[in-house]
């Protein structure tokens, strides 16, 4: 896996090139090379990094229909509750099962084995066209990272 990275105070934030973002901080992955509407998503290093230890990730059950920006699911860190909503349209096939004994794989391997769920979008969301490029988050990522460095 490629990635873009950069490192803000004393924090180094990495963004995979093989995968689409939300400005909120979800990456979606195509399931298959076909993209065939299959989207595995998980929350970005800066989103799991910022939010702090993962105690607690509760998530909508397998068949739930979302419409974008419905809640996905909610992460308690020892900081915060974060909402997680859904950048996509579509059903929740899948619920990543290492979540619900082992949620801190999530700040593990945010990228890899710390993913929340696969979900299948809607046939008329062109996520690609709507969603930004690796290249654009980490830009977008870096600007949030510097600007909480600056207001500290």
């Amino acid at each position: 896996m490629e990635f873009l990275e950069t490192t803000v105070d004393k924090f180094t934030f990495r963004v995979p090139t093989d995968r689409i973002f939300s400005p909120e901080g979800i990456w979606l992955k195509p399931e298959a090379a076909d993209n065939s509407g299959r989207w595995r998503i998980g929350l970005t290093d800066f989103l799991q990094q910022h939010s702090g230890d993962l105690t607690f990730a509760l998530l909508r059950p397998e068949g739930t229909r979302l419409a974008i920006g419905d809640e996905i699911g909610v992460i308690e860190t020892i900081k915060v509750n974060v909402s997680l909503t859904s950048p996509v349209a579509g059903t929740i096939l899948e619920i990543n099962p290492d979540l619900e004994m082992t949620p801190e794989v999530i700040n593990q391997d945010p990228y890899g084995k710390g993913w929340l769920a696969v979900i299948e979008a809607a046939a008329n969301d062109d996520l690609a066209a709507r969603l930004m490029k690796p290249d654009a988050y980490f830009e977008h990522m870096k600007g949030q990272a510097e600007a909480e460095v600056r207001s500290r």
